[in-house]
């Protein structure tokens, strides 16, 4: 039995650029007894299709255009909602203000020193980068503050005052539809102080335990009581994978705006672990530094001379905000989030894949999720933790991906901050987006031996360097093999 029945070419051609076909409406015919569609009016197409109970499902199969051209096709025209970035926070070793924060890395000032919060002599690492002085003050209530991890008291407070950044005041938060608006800040440790706390308390007496040691020490509790103290209604929650944690948060994060679900996110990573327990346990696994004597000289990244990483503290939190809407509102755009992948190794634990296979698939994946070819990226903001594994892995994997640019300049934001585990994406996202602001890339400190077959014209010296940025990409890594690449470009 054959029927006929009128469709809407639009609702078959979901994904597809339309503005390249002037068919409107089409008539088919669908033959009940095998399944399969043929499309008067269609130019060289087919359809594929199924009856089932209420109707006709069918999806467009590409058509064979006569005469195409063997040549590079264009990039995809971006008919999806657009996001922007329209506000940032910063809270790290070396500033908590992102332009503050920008302009130290550019003079290539160090966070890095030895630890004071407390004593670690008998450590064989001493120093990190370390929050000497932090207030919340104006921002948190000091009741709320004396109770949680200081992993919520930097996601808090690093995200109220992106909203300020981003020109959310009072009379514009209450125009927000607030059931459109979420969080979704997430940490690699959570709250391990307010955990060790408790075990600590329970080796006397369970009796001693702090009643909110469960509820302030998960992961998500960061967007979660961020979202309560505004009010936001939208997806909240958190996403936990290791170093790589921000990235999964922002890329998250964009998706849901993209999809429709939020028009505005507040998404990062917030991480503070420099604490004995969270010391004693990169000692055990033997990756840090212990450079102790220097402490400013001891993150190295792609330096032959690097013994290891050196820990990090801190928040970085970005306000991701539809195109239309934050129009609308007037806000300043920073930079323009095309968008990213996320790829595992499922490989091993703490060691890269080899040959940088989860890697060099992440960086495909989000270059063609993106639309944006190899010859466009001229920025790299590298994961490059100062490991001798890992950083030659991922110069290995930028240049396999993108070697034939001549333009191409690769940095790494943790020669001066350390590694911010959960946290380190969001904050090197930042700097992503201030050299595209200001057209200055970073230096990379301590490089003074680069390792054998890594091209020094590639990564940026020992100063900062003039960059007109066409697209950046960040990449974060975490253990457990997960791969995050982020891609940026100026808003046009």
């Amino acid at each position: 039995m054959e029927t006929k029945k009128k469709v809407n070419i639009d609702s078959l051609l979901d994904g597809w650029t339309k503005s390249k076909y002037t068919v409107k409406e089409c008539t088919f015919a669908f033959n009940v007894r095998n399944g399969f569609c043929s499309v008067d009016g269609w130019r060289s197409g087919t359809f594929s299709g199924s009856a089932q109970q209420g109707g006709v499902r069918a999806t467009a199969v590409r058509p064979v255009i006569e005469g195409t051209s063997k040549k590079k096709p264009p990039t995809k025209e971006r008919t999806q909602r657009r996001v922007v970035v329209t506000g940032m926070d910063v809270i790290t070793p070396n500033g908590q203000d992102p332009d503050v924060f920008y302009e130290n890395l550019l003079q290539g000032v160090s966070g890095i020193s030895e630890i004071e919060s407390f004593d670690c002599s008998q450590f064989p690492t001493r120093i990190a980068g370390e929050i000497k002085s932090f207030s919340s003050d104006g921002w948190i209530s000091p009741k709320l503050s004396k109770r949680i991890d200081k992993f919520i008291l930097y996601a808090l407070t690093a995200g109220k005052k992106a909203l300020i950044n981003g020109g959310i005041t009072e009379d514009v938060m209450k125009e927000l539809n607030k059931t459109r608006c979420g969080v979704l800040i997430g940490s690699g440790m959570g709250g391990m102080k307010v955990f060790n706390d408790a075990i600590e308390s329970l080796m006397t007496s369970y009796k001693k335990m702090n009643p909110f040691c469960i509820p302030l020490a998960p992961t998500n509790m960061g967007s979660a009581m961020l979202a309560m103290d505004l009010g936001w209604m939208g997806p909240t929650y958190s996403i936990s994978t290791a170093c790589a944690t921000s990235n999964f948060c922002i890329l998250s994060a964009a998706n849901h705006i993209i999809k429709g679900e939020a028009d505005m996110m507040l998404s990062g990573g917030s991480e503070a672990v420099i604490i004995p327990i969270g010391l004693g346990g990169f000692v055990a696994c033997r990756a840090l530094s212990q450079r102790n004597n220097e402490p400013t000289k001891a993150s190295r990244p792609w330096d032959s001379n690097r013994d290891g990483f050196v820990m990090g503290e801190g928040a970085g939190v970005l306000l991701l905000e539809e195109l239309e809407h934050a129009k609308r509102r007037g806000a300043t755009i920073y930079a323009e989030f095309l968008g990213g992948s996320f790829t595992c190794d499922a490989y091993h634990m703490t060691e890269p894949h080899p040959e940088g296979a989860g890697v060099i698939l992440c960086i495909e994946k989000a270059l063609a999720q993106s639309g944006v070819s190899k010859e466009e990226v001229n920025y790299i903001n590298a994961h490059g933790t100062s490991t001798p594994a890992g950083d030659l892995k991922e110069y290995q994997a930028s240049v396999h991906c993108f070697g034939q640019n001549p333009e191409l300049r690769i940095n790494s934001t943790k020669s001066m901050i350390g590694h911010l585990l959960g946290a380190a994406g969001a904050v090197e996202a930042v700097a992503t987006i201030q050299a595209i602001r200001t057209g200055w890339v970073h230096p990379n400190i301590n490089l003074d031996s680069p390792d054998e077959g890594v091209d020094t014209n590639v990564l940026v010296g020992s100063k900062k360097e003039r960059l007109d940025i066409k697209v950046a990409i960040s990449n974060s890594f975490g253990f457990g093999g997960h791969n995050s690449s982020i891609l940026f470009a100026p808003y046009k």
